[in-house]
């Protein structure tokens, strides 16, 4: 529950009604690899094979991100942000840092100890 009460929250104040919780981390992880395959950033953001492939249309259909033929990989594409991309990056990590410093106000001091706990729930259910 306060995974999705974070996310509508992040959703509202950025203005992005349609942006989906792994946007973000794609852009995020191409913007930091450009180049990447699309398994790559699949394997990068913990996302499913069936879930990725429709993830990179929606970026791509905004012009966010741009696939590109591998050089050493004709089977494969390579991905990589456009100028839209980088822009539209830009706006959300206002939006992120906002966030994550209003999430910092509520959680106070035992900001590590939750780290420490969600971090061993994520490794005991993977």
């Amino acid at each position: 529950m306060a995974q999705e009460t974070a996310l509508r929250a992040f959703i509202a104040s950025s203005s992005r009604r349609d942006f989906k919780p792994g946007h973000f981390a794609t852009l995020m992880v191409v913007r930091l690899n450009p180049g990447l395959s699309q398994i790559e950033v699949c394997r990068a953001i913990g996302r499913d094979k069936s879930t990725i492939s429709p993830l990179i249309r929606d970026l791509e259909r905004d012009g966010l991100i741009l696939r590109e033929s591998s050089t050493a990989d004709r089977r494969s594409v390579t991905l990589r942000l456009t100028s839209k991309g980088e822009d539209a990056l830009d706006a959300l990590l206002k939006h992120v840092e906002a966030h994550d410093r209003r999430l910092d106000a509520i959680i106070g001091e035992a900001k590590p100890e939750l780290i420490a706990m969600l971090r061993k729930i994520a490794a005991a259910l993977s």
